[in-house]
């Protein structure tokens, strides 16, 4: 984190963490509140972040056979009560309308907090054999659920997410569904959000209501806390069982299909806030920023000086790049301060003096340093340049991931690694969850995966004491 705070209009990271969240989601002009707790408004720029992550992970999806469908908004409760454990994982969350018009509903329709039903429901209908499978679908859309405790983007009465819906012949097509979903998450995070992700798989009792396994990708913010930002799931036939989905196979033989579901939603923006974010504000990496290169024009009145700056639009709009020109009566150091503020990866300035040598000055974002490229240089450095300061985004995030990542062979160590240096505690686990319950009443603290690599450390339960069975990453989270 930078100590150079320049900019008043937000509270110091230091000084108060969610304050600071709080004030660069409004300042920079992310979203607004509504009238109705949790249920916020996405201004454009924020919006325009959440555009950028679907059309990254869109193109993914379709690449591997997935097709985009839309399902109704509201589920009738007799449908949402056929799976369980569904049913009893949801309920505390749900929003029912229980009047249409002026007519009470004999079965009250529950806003979608989530839509396997709805999906289940429609399989049913549409799968009879074998040649109808594989089917993977996914729905982009908003899903309410009825949260006490909000924060923008983070945790909201209402989000907008993708949901992905897929059945399968057998379990190692489905489980591999999950898995290679789970992949495409990862690479999102690296290669467009420059955040490092932990990938594994849950708990028991962490896992998703009706699921056999669930998969997540975890990341790890400034604050020291986990957040969980995204997850893949297994379902087995369960849910097929339940809406009594079935098609004949190649043996002529009536069966389940197996299904899967995974879904990421706007609490990515979050997770992009608060992992590259500073006391100037936001700092965007570049391929999820709406505006990569923001030109400012420096005594712009002066001969020559918006006429460059307008040719230097053009030229980075032929490489495909978002650029925006600022060209208002606004002062240049307005300017600086407002994208800083949104967090632009490249500020670019032309002046008189830039027209007089023939060069370009400008400034990075995410550390501040200035440089100067030659005008007739501009294409062949700026991608790079926008390359090269994602790289480094990464990386910073990586190696605080990494030195917050510790073994705890104890739990006085769990206790130093939770409250005090802050971050992931690895520890080995027997699979006892009342030990993992101990933690959690004890530390405030969840497990938040068994990592897929499951090098242990030790042979001894960090809570019983008795042989251990899992390597286990707990947390405290958002």
């Amino acid at each position: 984190m930078k100590n150079n705070f320049k900019n008043e209009a937000i509270t110091r990271l230091e000084d108060d963490y969610a304050q600071w969240y709080t004030d660069v989601c409004r300042k920079a002009e992310l979203m607004d509140y509504s009238s109705v707790k949790g249920f916020i408004i996405y201004r454009p720029y924020g919006y325009a972040i959440w555009e950028n992550i679907q059309g990254y992970l869109d193109k993914r999806f379709k690449q591997t056979g997935h097709e985009n469908v839309y399902m109704p908004l509201v589920i009738p409760t007799s449908l949402f009560q056929k799976e369980k454990d569904h049913v009893q994982g949801f309920a505390p969350e749900t929003l029912i309308a229980t009047i249409g018009g002026t007519t009470k509903l004999d079965d009250p329709l529950i806003i979608r907090p989530t839509s396997e039903v709805l999906f289940c429901e429609h399989f049913s209908k549409i799968i009879s054999s074998y040649r109808d499978l594989p089917k993977k679908y996914n729905q982009w859309c908003s899903v309410v659920r009825w949260e006490k405790t909000t924060r923008p983007f983070l945790r909201g009465s209402e989000f907008l997410w993708q949901e992905g819906h897929t059945m399968h012949e057998t379990e190692l097509e489905a489980r591999q569904e999950a898995l290679d979903m789970l992949q495409i998450y990862n690479d999102m995070g690296k290669d467009v959000l420059a955040i490092p992700f932990i990938t594994g798989i849950k708990t028991e009792n962490e896992k998703f209501a009706g699921a056999v396994e669930t998969y997540t990708i975890e990341a790890l913010m400034p604050d020291g806390k986990a957040l969980q930002s995204g997850t893949t799931h297994y379902f087995g036939d369960g849910f097929a069982k339940a809406f009594n989905i079935k098609y004949q196979d190649r043996n002529n033989t009536l069966v389940n299909p197996h299904q899967t579901s995974w879904g990421v939603s706007t609490r990515l923006i979050g997770s992009i806030i608060m992992v590259h974010g500073d006391d100037n504000g936001l700092s965007l990496p570049p391929y999820i920023a709406p505006t990569q290169v923001v030109i400012i024009p420096i005594q712009q009145n002066k001969p020559g000086v918006l006429a460059k700056a307008r040719d230097l639009k053009a030229r980075l709009d032929k490489l495909g790049l978002r650029v925006k020109l600022d060209d208002s009566d606004r002062t240049p150091g307005w300017k600086f301060s407002e994208y800083e503020m949104k967090g632009v990866p490249i500020r670019l300035e032309v002046g008189p003096r830039d027209l007089e040598n023939g060069h370009i000055s400008g400034a990075k974002r995410y550390n501040s340093e200035k440089f100067v490229m030659e005008d007739a240089d501009l294409e062949k450095t700026i991608v790079p340049l926008l390359s090269d300061i994602h790289d480094a985004m990464y990386q910073k995030a990586l190696t605080y991931l990494l030195d917050h990542t510790t073994e705890a062979h104890s739990l006085e160590e769990l206790d130093e690694v939770l409250n005090t240096k802050l971050g992931y505690a690895k520890v080995m686990w027997d699979g006892d969850l009342e030990g993992l319950k101990l933690i959690k009443e004890r530390f405030s603290a969840t497990a938040r995966c068994m990592p897929f690599n499951q090098a242990g450390f030790s042979d001894k339960c960090i809570v019983s004491g008795k042989k251990a069975k899992y390597l286990v990453v707990v947390a405290k989270a958002y």
